[in-house]
């Protein structure tokens, strides 16, 4: 019989609630065997205690791994568009050897702070390697992007294992390709069970576009381009006028979007995702998502690190305390749980409950104030266990 570790803490915070004094047991295979509460540690000879607070692995649900040699080539506050510019005048720079090393590194350390799946955007094959050799689960979504584009170039892509065709975004791709795109996941016999992965509302000029205004419009006149998508009026009506309702979408960034949108988008979905990166926001244009408005709508929140070309560090719990003082067992939900539902991985990841995969978590430095609550502080940190 395989033995089992049996892991004990002060907390387990798990599917939004705040447990004491857990323990857990978990076979040689990693899998949970049973979540129980400990009562007197010195009857416990064969557990493992630590000082500090259990949670699942974590679900990084936005993230250009590829990306990742890109780390401090950019310089902060320019905006969107200047960054955009500067990925392309900056990325001929490196080898394809420095590419791998970095991609290598990212996967590490995101592995030893306990994240364990990813919801990956590629645009090319650089980081499939690295992929198969990682103990991350990584959903990829070949992204097509440009308003020329076509499939044909993405979905070579996706011969590689759980990858999938999503748009860039909803200004970026015109409306035959967007309505293709969307429409594939509808067909069983086809391997598009991922979600889509939709850049969304990450700067007011994707909603002064529609209107036709705004930097947007401004730079698409200038290089001759039309849009064949601007009737739809706003980015939210195009989304739920183009995506089947059952289809499972995370919206990525939303800096910019308003409570109608949400109300509306909530009302056509089965499944929604809001991925939040407020550390790459915070970067790229210094702007942030509206968190209070979204918590109060109840919708599902999850959490990202977008790249290291707009990111200091794939630091899960680091996008934690960024979002505000908010109690741990909720931001922790948002970068376990909600994370894994909205790319589809519930099954088996997300919560610390019997028979799942989910990879057990330790943060340190955690405090907890006056209302009961535990709070992530400055020198919080996390480390995998499981």
């Amino acid at each position: 019989m395989t033995a089992l570790r049996y892991i004990a803490a002060h907390y387990l915070v798990d599917r939004g609630e705040m447990v004491p004094r857990p323990v857990v047991a978990v076979d040689a295979a990693g899998c949970v065997v049973s979540v129980g509460q400990w009562e007197e540690l010195d009857t416990m000879p064969n557990t493992e205690f630590y000082a500090g607070v259990l949670c699942a692995g974590f679900v990084n649900a936005h993230c250009h791994t590829e990306l990742s040699y890109l780390r401090g080539a950019i310089a902060r506050g320019g905006g969107f568009a200047s960054f955009a510019r500067e990925i392309g005048r900056v990325r001929r720079l490196f080898s394809a050897e420095q590419r791998q090393q970095a991609l290598l590194a990212a996967d590490a350390a995101m592995w030893q702070e306990g994240v364990e799946v990813v919801g990956d955007v590629v645009n090319d094959d650089s980081s499939f390697m690295m992929k198969r050799r990682s103990r991350i689960d990584y959903l990829s979504f070949s992204e097509v992007f440009g308003l020329g584009s076509t499939t044909e170039a993405a979905r070579r892509l996706t011969e590689n294992p759980h990858t999938s065709l999503t748009p860039h975004s909803t200004y970026s791709v015109q409306d035959a390709v967007f309505r293709e795109i969307a429409g594939e996941g509808a067909q069983p016999s086809q391997s598009q069970s991922q979600p889509l992965s939709i850049h969304f509302m990450e700067s007011e000029s994707e909603a002064a576009l529609f209107r036709g205004e705004g930097s947007l419009a401004e730079w698409y006149a200038k290089m001759g381009w039309q849009c064949d998508f601007l009737h739809y009026g706003s980015p939210a009506r195009r989304v739920v006028e183009s995506v089947p309702h059952d289809r499972r979408v995370l919206l990525v960034h939303n800096c910019c979007v308003g409570r109608d949108d949400v109300r509306l988008i909530e009302s056509h979905f089965d499944s929604v995702g809001w991925v939040l990166c407020p550390r790459s926001n915070d970067y790229i244009s210094h702007l942030q998502p509206p968190v209070s408005m979204l918590r109060e709508e109840g919708v599902r929140i999850c959490i990202g690190t977008d790249s290291l070309a707009s990111n200091d560090t794939l630091s899960m719990v680091a996008e934690m305390r960024a979002l505000g003082h908010i109690p741990l067992r909720e931001v922790a939900r948002w970068a376990t749980l909600c994370g894994a539902e909205a790319l589809g991985v519930e099954a088996d990841k997300g919560s610390v409950e019997r028979g799942k995969h989910s990879g057990v978590v330790l943060i340190e430095g955690v405090t907890m104030e006056a209302d009961g609550e535990l709070y992530l502080t400055e020198s919080s940190t996390a480390r995998r266990l499981v």
